[in-house]
């Protein structure tokens, strides 16, 4: 439960984060998520938040954030996902695979932290923001390199919301290949939406669905680094300290996420209750992104932003790259 000291800061957020979910109902395509970080970089850096709110804040990236991945989970109706046939599953697991080894490599030859080039290669293979947070405690990050991973996935993943579409229509795509491109190549779930959206048509489920199978690999990911995180922790130290600052093999959260997804893949959830879900993960994504944007400082994050924007540049053109590939073969 929050503290007194963290009520004001998670109030802020709670309240930036429904009036982004409104304007997002009004507006159809407009990202909620994108709102509220944007809302949050802005009022940091402008100096319009008060430091009685950066205790509540720190609460609200934390633990929404968590709560809203455990929601995404009833998103994945494994079924569904598959009812497409084996393309959809097996594009994911190559997006996400040399997605994130190709970006790892282009960070060491840019000379970025490792640590660093991993949240950008999961947040940008995965599913943007919530992939971040998914893995930063398997790999023990530090509450800059999440930011600075989180930053770079909505300004980049924005960027693809107009490209997606125009390029496809360059270069004669059909609706469909499109979809497939956007679903298995754009970072954030809510940025496929808008671009389904543009795409109209059947566009938005096809596109939905490919980007949740990627989505589905955040778990056995965030499950793999954990155990590697271990594996390579200093051994000869057994205190308890040592021990409980190891990294999970997988947070607590995710196991949430994995019980969500099996449970709505083996049992008929009503219809009432995914809305709802959708809804509570909407607003608990956006208030965690409110407060993830209100610790960006713009000039520290550009201060040394040429390798990050470079390594965020060329993941973005690896992963659409391997999408528009899988897309044309499989649509």
């Amino acid at each position: 439960m929050p503290t007194a000291l963290q009520r004001p800061g998670l109030l802020l957020a709670g309240a930036v984060a429904l009036v982004a979910c409104v304007i997002s109902h009004l507006a159809p395509g407009v990202s909620a998520l994108l709102i509220a970080i944007i809302v949050g970089v802005v009022a940091r850096n402008a100096g319009l938040l008060p430091r009685s709110s950066d205790p509540g804040l720190g609460y609200a990236a934390r633990v929404p954030l968590r709560l809203g991945i455990v929601l995404l989970g009833l998103q994945l109706c494994l079924p569904e996902l598959f009812a497409r046939g084996w393309g959809v599953p097996v594009l994911a697991v190559l997006v996400v695979g040399v997605g994130i080894v190709g970006t790892l490599g282009l960070g060491r030859l840019l000379g970025v932290e490792r640590r660093q080039a991993l949240l950008v290669a999961c947040g940008f293979s995965i599913c943007g923001a919530a992939a971040v947070a998914g893995v930063e405690s398997s790999v023990d990050a530090r509450e800059k390199e999440t930011v600075t991973a989180v930053a770079l996935v909505v300004l980049f993943g924005t960027l693809m919301i107009p490209l997606i579409p125009g390029l496809g229509a360059l270069l004669g795509l059909s609706t469909d290949q499109t979809a497939l491109w956007a679903g298995a190549s754009v970072h954030e779930v809510g940025q496929v939406v808008a671009i389904g959206g543009l795409l109209g048509g059947g566009a938005l489920g096809l596109a939905v669905s490919m980007k949740l199978a990627r989505v589905l690999l955040l778990a056995p990911v965030a499950a793999v680094l954990g155990a590697r995180s271990r594996a390579l922790a200093p051994e000869g130290d057994t205190s308890q300290d040592s021990a409980s600052s190891k990294p999970p093999v997988i947070p607590l959260f995710l196991v949430g996420f994995i019980i969500a997804a099996v449970v709505r893949s083996l049992l008929p959830v009503p219809h009432e209750v995914l809305a709802l879900a959708s809804s509570a993960q909407e607003f608990l994504l956006s208030a965690a992104m409110f407060a993830l944007g209100a610790g960006v400082h713009v000039k520290s994050l550009l201060s040394g932003s040429g390798r990050l924007l470079a390594l965020a540049a060329g993941s973005t053109v690896l992963v659409a790259a391997l999408g528009l590939g899988g897309a044309l073969v499989i649509a």
